[in-house]
């Protein structure tokens, strides 16, 4: 991974962090226990860095779909990203952000739709954000454009699973 694109990565990484663990004056101002962030914040944290692991899945997916060039070291770049961002994921999903509420109107930035089923089976849910950080890696080391592509289809798979199990649609 580029230099830029190792400092971009970790730039999000600790902007998403910043978010989620928020300050001390205004956890105390918002009646929070001192230190936790409020649960919004941590969920509003957590979609921002899905929607940048989201953003670098589309690159490469429109670098590999038929009519795509394939740039392999950008690709193994995103590839890279994403596995440093699936490392962080599971951490944004503390015990307070469970607020699924059935037949409500929400927020799309700050309330949740993940289901309570993800903090039944959170260790389920780690092991799968931890499988796909794998998977991403194994995508950013590819040396021929058919190990990306096959790696791509894993994690594409292993998101889509994830999404089935532990995210409410209604």
């Amino acid at each position: 991974m580029s230099e830029r694109r190792r400092i971009g990565a970790a730039r999000l990484a600790i902007a998403a962090w910043l978010l989620a663990s928020g300050g001390l004056a205004l956890a105390q101002d918002r009646g929070v226990e001192a230190g936790l962030p409020p649960p919004k914040d941590t969920i509003f944290a957590r979609k921002i860095l899905m929607g940048a692991i989201d953003m670098n899945m589309d690159e490469i997916e429109t670098m590999l779909a038929p009519e795509g060039k394939l740039d392999s070291v950008e690709g193994r770049e995103h590839a890279d990203a994403i596995s440093i961002m699936l490392m962080a994921f599971p951490h944004l999903f503390p015990p307070a952000t469970n607020q699924w509420k059935p037949n409500v109107d929400r927020d799309p930035a700050t309330d949740t739709f993940a289901s309570p089923d993800l903090w039944a089976n959170f260790a389920d849910f780690y092991k799968r954000a931890s499988e796909a950080s794998k998977l991403a890696y194994a995508a950013s080391r590819a040396e021929r454009a058919d190990q990306l592509r096959a790696s791509i289809a894993q994690l594409r798979a292993a998101r889509n699973g994830c999404h089935a199990a532990y995210q409410k649609t209604e």
